[in-house]
């Protein structure tokens, strides 16, 4: 299927939206404030050597040395294969002052403490890890089905040479031949510009970053048909344009630079898809509804008919609006990005052929997904379980906090509960403590239905414990907040 990217880029965000046939399919978020220095590589100096700590501080043109410790060391780099030893050898055999070596950070500085490096160097694509100083391929542990290994090994390992072998990843399981071909070739292109870099010993900057977003988005959609890529900044346009030119070359021709004064994610009507894809409710066409509720444990979907009444009968009815909402939940599950354990809620069917004819049509509109994913038929309940593998957060969870009135749950209190809730602990209070009279601070709500709706039972407690109580409005109180105060 062919698409189109569209690449959005401000100097603190960068947005990539995915459109097949029209509509947008997926949608991904990078946070500039958020990017660290994880994966980056360096040629750095070692400027000391703590025999004490068995580690050494490399400048690595940071603010702060960064920290490598000998079990961090690959001492086959530096030493004889035969003078290492399981046991970690001494740092001054390893390194010295001022001397260059290659390294990698695998933890950002924090506070006082500078970055945490290694020199075991791994690059990583969607499918494959380059590892240099290996020849073999080895298989996620995760993969656990043997047949599935031997094949992603006996596609991997014509790529290895004497100086790389490759580590499949997890999400390789099920991947073709050409995939994990690109995957190889890009990345032997990139260590094939690191060893460039290292041999100018340059020193003052990476010399391999991490890809941001924008360039690991054309990276892990090399084989997919793209019509165009459009991007909205002249200056990643171009750095672009010298990326795919040295890498992935088959997608320069369709790279396109967008200068229209229109927004470039008004196309295809991208922002309000983004805002629709945040609520809990999704329309369908026909009139009914999804009902998408996201948890820790897991992603629930409700359907329902709406106003969906058919032509024939309510069999029928029910039937093309579960089919309706198969292709819905696939492209909500890309859209979202929604991962984990995914329980559906079909409308009840009592035909097995519509049942059977609803899961091979989740099935078809799932296999659009390049993510792995399974679906269970249906359970005895009638629901459908599936699970979608987690590959990056979820668009919620990016663009959204959790509430600071309702904590999160999705719900307030009510004002009249509330109201009791604070009838209560000023009996409370009472019996604790020894007051004069009460103050009672709410929101406008709950303090005009505390005078007003709730007058008589407010009047009654004076009465019950003999001290006056006065309520005040705090306009800045959320409906659930209240303090009592004694005087």
């Amino acid at each position: 299927m062919s698409g189109e990217l569209l690449i959005n880029v401000t100097p603190s965000e960068t947005r990539v939206a995915l459109i097949e046939n029209g509509v947008l399919q997926e949608v991904h978020v990078e946070r500039e404030a958020k990017r660290g220095l994880v994966g980056n590589i360096y040629l750095g100096k070692v400027i000391r050597v703590l025999p004490g700590m068995q580690a050494a501080f490399v400048d690595i043109n940071l603010d702060k040395a960064a920290f490598l410790h000998a079990s961090d060391i690959n001492s086959k780099l530096i030493l004889n294969e035969e003078q290492s030893s399981e046991q970690v050898p001494d740092i001054r055999s390893l390194v010295h002052e001022g001397q260059y070596i290659v390294v990698q950070v695998v933890k950002d500085p924090l506070g006082t403490k500078g970055a945490r490096l290694t020199t075991d160097i791994t690059i990583a694509a969607r499918y494959l890890v380059l590892m240099p100083n290996a020849n073999h391929a080895g298989i996620s542990q995760r993969i656990e089905d043997i047949e599935e290994r031997k094949r992603l090994r006996d596609i991997v390992q014509p790529y290895c040479e004497d100086d790389h072998g490759f580590i499949v990843r997890t999400a390789a399981e099920g991947a073709g031949d050409e995939e994990l071909r690109h995957d190889a070739e890009f990345l032997c292109r990139v260590w094939a510009k690191v060893l460039e870099r290292k041999q100018r010993k340059q020193t003052k900057v990476a010399i391999y970053q991490d890809l941001s977003l924008a360039f690991r988005v054309i990276r892990d959609f090399v084989g997919v048909s793209l019509e165009r890529i459009r991007v909205d900044s002249k200056l990643t346009f171009d750095q672009l344009g010298e990326f795919t030119q040295e890498f992935v070359p088959e997608l320069t021709p369709v790279l396109e630079y967008y200068p229209g004064e229109r927004p470039i994610f008004d196309l295809f009507d991208v922002e309000n898809e983004i805002q629709r894809a945040l609520h809990r409710k999704i329309e369908l066409k026909s009139g009914g509804y999804l009902i998408i509720d996201q948890t820790e444990a897991m992603t629930t979907i409700d359907i329902n008919t709406g106003a969906f009444v058919g032509h024939r009968n309510l069999e029928e009815t029910i039937f093309n609006t579960n089919i309706e909402a198969t292709q819905a939940i696939a492209r909500q599950l890309r859209l979202r990005n929604l991962g984990g354990i995914i329980i559906v809620d079909f409308i009840d069917m009592t035909n097995e052929d519509h049942k059977h004819r609803v899961l091979h049509s989740l099935d078809s509109a799932m296999s659009k997904d390049k993510v792995k994913y399974s679906i269970s038929g249906f359970s005895a309940l009638g629901l459908v379980e599936m699970t979608r593998k987690r590959t990056r957060e979820s668009l919620e969870h990016i663009l959204c906090d959790e509430c600071a009135v309702c904590n999160g749950r999705g719900h307030l209190k009510t004002v009249e509960t509330v109201c009791f809730e604070i009838l209560r602990e000023i009996v409370r209070v009472n019996r604790a403590y020894d007051a004069d009279k009460f103050i009672v601070y709410a929101s406008p709500a709950v303090s005009e239905s505390l005078v007003n709706d709730e007058y008589h039972n407010l009047a009654e407690l004076e009465v019950f414990i003999g001290k006056q109580i006065k309520v005040q409005t705090e306009s800045l109180y959320n409906q659930e907040q209240f303090d009592v105060v004694m005087m």
